[in-house]
């Protein structure tokens, strides 16, 4: 069973080396190109590496660890069963600390190296589940469950996660203010399933400018275009939800206030309540890979409209998103 790392609290820093901990605390000031969020956990994670070696290395500066100690703690890891992915941004925070007095205090400490080696490897990258989104009767199953049980807030994520292909961060910004916003009407040509031309309306809408996922603290700001089926249903639940102070589309209550939801609430969602009406394991990542392949492998579209809808810089990271039938490739080899 997986055994947690306790939170390194204040009293827990102030113990170990002054050194570990200031450089740390420079590192994380002036790491103007990491979000807030990768900040939060990059401070995590070299707290919790500093306490080790507080406890198993003698509370060495970081100027004097080996490589051989970094491979112990990362054993250490391992051994308390933590998943490949946590023990790789582990890592990460290590090295760029690492990367950082390299850069930084080359004439201070000319002969530090970066103990993080490609001989210590990192743990495998462990794909346990299939990725699979959920195909048109099951979205449909989904979403008809949640008409019958009047759960609006729940409908409104769904349809407009899957309709922007955004993440869990971007959706819970949105604001009430989008209902008043008029949609985007333009008219396109598009072919016919038998090659003619002819001229079709499009009609979207698009949201309050949202924080997305990029280099910098701030990150790229977008705003991202959604349908009019998931307009209806934002209507719908902020019609039931009634006059309120908080701004935001999505909430939880506390202490009987209403409160900008939390990203972990829409994982409780999708594990206590989707899941099991599908019939198998629906995440919130699932929204936006399903929407990916929608686009390029059942509607057919080129990858650059998905690429355009995710907000990527690069069409070969869209790819990623857009989950293939292996077989149907096989078979294509032999047409």
């Amino acid at each position: 069973m997986i055994e947690r790392i306790a939170e390194i609290t204040d009293e827990m820093w102030k113990k170990v080396n002054k050194f570990n901990r200031k450089i740390t605390e420079e590192f994380l000031q002036e790491s103007t190109q990491l979000s807030n969020k990768t900040l939060g956990q990059y401070e995590s994670c070299l707290r919790i590496f500093f306490w080790w070696v507080y406890e198993n290395c003698d509370d060495k500066s970081l100027l004097e660890i080996k490589s051989r100690d970094f491979l112990k703690y990362q054993n250490f890891l391992v051994r308390r069963e933590m998943s490949s992915s946590a023990i790789r941004l582990k890592r990460a925070a290590v090295s760029s600390l690492n990367g950082y007095i390299i850069t930084y205090y080359e004439e201070e400490y000319p002969t530090f190296k970066n103990f993080i080696t490609k001989k210590i490897a990192a743990p495998p990258k462990a794909d346990v589940r299939e990725k699979k989104p959920m195909d048109a009767e099951e979205w449909e199953l989904l979403l008809n469950n949640l008409r019958e049980r009047e759960e609006w807030q729940k409908l409104a994520y769904l349809q407009f996660t899957y309709t922007t292909g955004c993440r869990r961060a971007e959706s819970r910004q949105l604001l009430k203010e989008v209902v008043n916003y008029q949609p985007i009407i333009k008219e396109k040509k598009v072919k016919n399933k038998d090659g003619i031309e002819e001229i079709k309306t499009v009609l979207y809408y698009q949201s309050n400018e949202c924080r997305c996922k990029g280099a910098g603290k701030i990150g790229k700001i977008r705003k991202l275009q959604f349908s009019q089926e998931a307009m209806d249903a934002i209507k719908k639940w902020l019609e039931v939800r009634g006059e309120d102070d908080c701004p935001y589309v999505f909430v939880s209550k506390y202490k009987g206030k209403l409160n900008q939801i939390s990203e972990s609430t829409f994982n409780e969602w999708c594990t206590e309540d989707f899941s099991k009406v599908v019939g198998r394991r629906v995440h919130p990542h699932q929204m936006r890979e399903q929407r990916a392949t929608n686009l390029v492998v059942v509607e057919g579209r080129d990858i650059s409209a998905a690429q355009s809808l995710l907000g990527h810089t690069s069409s070969s990271t869209t790819a990623i998103y857009v989950i293939r039938d292996s077989n149907e490739e096989v078979e294509d080899a032999f047409l």
